[in-house]
């Protein structure tokens, strides 16, 4: 009943100031999981060795580096768990770093959540992060190995009540001291507490009748192998239908039985094998699922590991990889929502390059300026056959027979090998046959926009899909080059039909859905791991009269996909799990921000909103704009305590303001570029500097010039070096290193000045850090002492 009290409290609050906000619409995603205090990020050196792992020879082999690393790390310890490196570890050519990922693995089963990444150059060891378990091995995987004994029940709903508790009175606080309601604190308390409190209606509630059933067919050791009953309790929690909710609990023996479960087998060794399971309800695929094993805090501090259920569940606004403790009552322990050179072959027929009438690169929105005629950006490093051309065998439009001899196919819509853009009307999906503009053999897609007040805004916005298309592919085109010429290439995972063979999966180009149909004012992301198409769904706002394309802002399409960037980059391309809440999640949504806002910005400085247009709020929909006026945006790292910054937007918020002091400090010291975009390459391959980069000296890596360029080559670079589950520290020391390995630390001042200034200096704390994002932060302003 208490649980239920809380649930029709929070909805009563939340109901009661939705008229006062911006119609943004959230769609409903959980994220959380066990905060690890023993986890570590080593950034020094000195650090290094002082753990007695010495740089070994600068010819050496960086995997046997790394090998030898973690062994070292390991110890004796070495005989009870083990470790594999990962498929996805790469050497980066543009800095020469070698980024390795590792799992541990205990009893041949992964620790889901036992990560190391280690950053290798010239035999030394720049970095690493680890979250490795220490504890006590478990002798083998047996019933004893439950989460219920471990964390009891019990236990477990009174701390999620009193997580809950505490938001909901610091919220009714901040009312009472009638403090002006933003849009985005009342948004942000719907986003954290509107999940939270079904996580503890489902498990706190409805694990009675799991636990019931359960008991009706008790299970042996054996029967541990059987994941349905974990799942169906998953989905209970995750399903936003309350009609989904009863079916599973009225049906519950029915569904189990319908749902099938089949194996699939990997000729490579050390592949993960996974289990599908089909009729799962409100999932849209069969679920993969594996066996794995969790570390779980425990009352006396210590870390466990438990025996759970990994499942990747794809649904209509969701796509989540989810942690579920393996024995009845099945709670769901963490949880992560997706929703992140060899020669080239040339085209048989050269295609002329395509044109488009849009809104051009830099310009945000409608407010901003004119559409004019843009040619596609032939850029030979980033999109070696174009943006219309991919090859006949990674198109999975092409029902036709393939011609003979012919390797590529041009196409004249809106469909290439880093974009597929279409409608989305149905908000379904499909997207293979939706509707896309063609521009025939012209190559020319030049579209009306005119959009006019009228009694069907609907109506009007879909009398113009073309331009809207024709916009979104565009934009994510250039994106995906720009990405691509800081780093953002195929063995970083990035999002391309066909890699040309030059490392990381094909099979991922970006599906853009244009006015799609499953929700208004809002947009969102999917990153499955790399190889599997990354999913943007970009809505029509009802802001305004005529209705305002989501399409049509660049901000917020940049923001989307930056999502794919920086899960990708951060922990590894094959691991999308990294940036699911707290901190980390929070910054996930500010590296969006901070991209959108630089990418936008000229010499001339000005604050910028995010989502002005298209929310038709002057302030946009953020709580401050990004401003280097403390009076305009006082965000520091101790905002992040504050009512209403519970949420991953508002803690983005504070992360973006930061990187954009810090873009500026490096603007005020190296000056400003009037673009972003390298110089395209050369007829021979090289990249002239161009007054863009520094001379090019032997191998070392090209260093941009000036202070906006810089500041996106290191953020991007500190994604790569950061740990999965970084914190802001973490990050920041990440970017620190980036500038140490790029301009060999000329901006350790200015960079550890930047962040001070914002109360990330190397005083800054935090304490009693919880799954569900709480804790108590310390601004700190002090410096490094070379810096004072």
């Amino acid at each position: 009943m208490r649980c239920l009290l809380i649930a029709s409290l929070v909805a009563g609050i939340v109901g009661s100031v939705s008229g006062h906000r911006a119609p943004v619409t959230a769609r409903k995603s959980l994220g959380f999981g066990p905060i690890h205090d023993h986890a570590v990020y080593k950034s020094n050196p000195y650090q290094i060795i002082t753990n007695g792992f010495l740089p070994q020879s600068s010819d050496a082999d960086p995997f046997e580096v790394a090998r030898l690393f973690i062994d070292d790390i390991l110890g004796p310890k070495h005989v009870q768990t083990s470790y594999k490196i990962r498929s996805d570890s790469y050497t980066d050519p543009s800095t020469g770093i070698t980024h390795v990922y590792v799992r541990q693995v205990v009893h041949g089963i992964e620790v889901a959540d036992g990560n190391m990444n280690i950053n290798i150059k010239d035999g030394r060891v720049l970095s690493y992060g680890s979250s490795f378990f220490n504890g006590q091995v478990p002798s083998m995987i047996s019933l004893q190995d439950n989460y219920s004994l471990r964390y009891p029940h019990s236990e477990y709903c009174q701390d999620l009540t009193s997580e809950l508790e505490s938001q909901f009175s610091a919220f009714v606080a901040l009312q009472n001291e009638q403090v002006p309601l933003g849009s985005q604190s009342a948004k942000e308390f719907d986003e954290f507490a509107g999940p939270l409190t079904h996580l503890h209606y489902s498990n706190c509630q409805f694990h009675t009748l799991a636990d019931e059933m359960a008991s009706q067919r008790p299970q042996a050791i054996g029967e541990i192998g059987d994941m349905r009953p974990a799942l169906l309790q998953f989905m209970v929690a995750a399903t936003p239908s309350s009609d989904v909710v009863t079916d599973i609990l009225s049906k519950y023996d029915q569904h189990l039985e319908k749902m099938t479960v089949s194996g699939v087998n990997h000729f490579v060794d050390g592949e993960q094998t996974y289990l599908y399971i089909d009729n799962v309800p409100d999932a849209v695929k069969p679920v993969k699922a594996h066996m794995a094993y969790v570390q779980v805090p425990t009352k006396d501090g210590s870390v466990e590991l438990v025996t759970a259920w990994k499942f990747e569940v794809e649904m209509e606004d969701n796509w989540y990889e989810a942690a579920v403790s393996a024995v009845a009552p099945h709670r769901i322990i963490s949880v992560v929502d997706w929703a992140s050179d060899a020669p080239i072959p040339s085209p048989e027929e050269p295609r002329k390059p395509a044109s488009y009438n849009v809104y051009a690169w830099g310009v945000n929105d409608p407010s901003d300026g004119e559409r004019t005629l843009e040619k596609e950006n032939f850029d030979d490093l980033a999109s070696p056959v174009g943006w219309h051309t991919l090859p006949f065998d990674n198109d999975p439009s092409y029902k036709g027979v393939k011609p003979s001899k012919e390797f590529y196919r041009n196409t004249t819509t809106t469909y290439g090998n880093n974009v597929f853009a279409q409608e989305n009307w149905e908000g379904q999906n499909a997207y293979l046959d939706n509707y896309r503009p063609e521009a025939g053999d012209s190559s020319v897609y030049d579209f009306k926009y005119k959009p006019k007040e009228s009694d069907e805004p609907m109506d009007v916005a879909r009398n113009h899909i073309n331009a809207t298309v024709t916009q979104l592919f565009y934009t994510c085109n250039m994106i995906h080059d720009l990405y691509y010429r800081y780093g953002f290439t195929e063995l970083a995972g990035n999002f391309q039909q066909y890699n040309f063979d030059r490392g990381g999966r094909d099979g991922d180009a970006v599906i853009a859905n244009a006015q799609d149909g499953s929700g208004f004012n809002n947009a969102n992301f999917m990153t499955p791991p790399d190889g599997t198409n990354g999913r943007m769904r970009m809505y029509l706002w009802n802001t305004a009269n005529p209705y305002r394309d989501g399409d049509f802002e660049a901000g917020i399409v940049i923001h989307e996909y930056s999502h794919g960037l920086s899960t990708r980059l951060t922990g590894g391309p094959m691991n999308s799990g990294c940036l699911g809440w707290g901190e980390s999640g929070g910054m996930g949504e500010g590296w969006g921000d901070f991209l959108a806002t630089t990418i936008r910005s000229t010499k001339n400085y000005s604050d910028y909103p995010m989502g002005a247009w298209a929310a038709n709020r002057p302030k946009g929909i953020r709580n401050y704009p990004y401003s280097l006026d403390d009076s305009i945006n006082p965000s520091t790292y101790q905002t992040l305590d504050k009512p209403g910054y519970w949420g991953v937007h508002a803690i983005g918020e504070v992360w973006a303001e930061m990187l954009w002091v810090v873009s500026q400090a490096l603007i005020k010291e190296h000056g400003f570029s009037d673009t972003l975009y390298p110089p395209l390459p050369l007829e021979n391959g090289t990249v002239p500097s161009d007054d863009f980069y520094r001379p090019v000296v032997g191998k070392k890596p090209l260093v941009p010039i000036h202070g906006n360029t810089l500041a996106v080559q290191l953020v991007i670079n500190g994604m790569k070096l950061q740990p999965c589950q970084p914190s802001f520290f973490d990050s920041r020391d990440a970017i620190i290193l980036a500038d140490e390995e790029l301009t060999g630390g000329e901006n350790f001042c200015t960079l550890w000045k930047a962040f001070a200034s914002r109360g990330l200096g190397t005083d800054s704390r935090v304490a009693g850090r919880t799954p569900w994002g709480g804790g108590i932060r310390t601004n700190g302003y002090a410096t490094p002492k070379k810096c004072q």
